[in-house]
């Protein structure tokens, strides 16, 4: 049981890190692997990409979060079926679930992946942290708590270079550059 624990950090840490986490599913996602993909911020599936829970097929309950994310993702009845039936879903299926967000053929899935990560990289990369610790407390804490926590992060990010930057580009009329401060 130890060795789950000290595994499952990576799920916890994927979530919990201020950075977007990027999963990029090139083939098949089973099991512990799906769960980690689970876990990322977003996700883009190549055309071909196969996703299964797959604990049913061998026996086990699941591990790295996945119900938990799962559920969440797509409801408790459909990920209930997932768990249960341990069926492969391709990512179309994926995609129309709310499971991966995007779909990319397959030889251009690094390209279109690179391009997103790109795009975030290129952005607020301190208001991204406080989203994300917006979105881990919007799945456990009471509505007033996220508010306390939206009105403090909204504040922090109002003293950052990047939104000064922002507020700058905004009035010039031009695409702003981010520094992550």
């Amino acid at each position: 049981m130890e060795s789950f624990r000290t595994s499952h950090r990576v799920p916890f840490l994927l979530r919990t890190i201020s950075k977007v986490v990027i999963a990029m599913v090139n083939g098949p996602a089973a099991g512990a692997g799906f769960s980690i993909a689970l876990a990322c911020d977003l996700r883009i599936a190549a055309r071909s990409a196969k996703m299964n829970t797959a604990f049913v097929n061998v026996g086990f309950s699941g591990d790295y979060g996945g119900s938990w994310s799962l559920t969440r993702l797509v409801g408790t009845a459909k990920a209930r079926e997932l768990y249960f039936m341990g069926e492969a879903i391709d990512a179309e299926t994926a995609h129309r679930l709310g499971i991966v967000n995007w779909v990319a053929d397959d030889d251009a899935l690094r390209a279109e992946t690179t391009r997103i990560a790109r795009r975030i990289a290129d952005g607020p990369r301190v208001a991204y942290g406080y989203m994300k610790k917006n979105f881990f407390a919007a799945e456990t804490e009471p509505f007033a708590t996220v508010l306390d926590l939206e009105a403090i992060h909204q504040t922090r990010c109002g003293l950052t270079d990047d939104h000064r930057e922002a507020r700058a580009a905004f009035v010039e009329k031009r695409k702003p550059v981010f520094k992550g401060r």
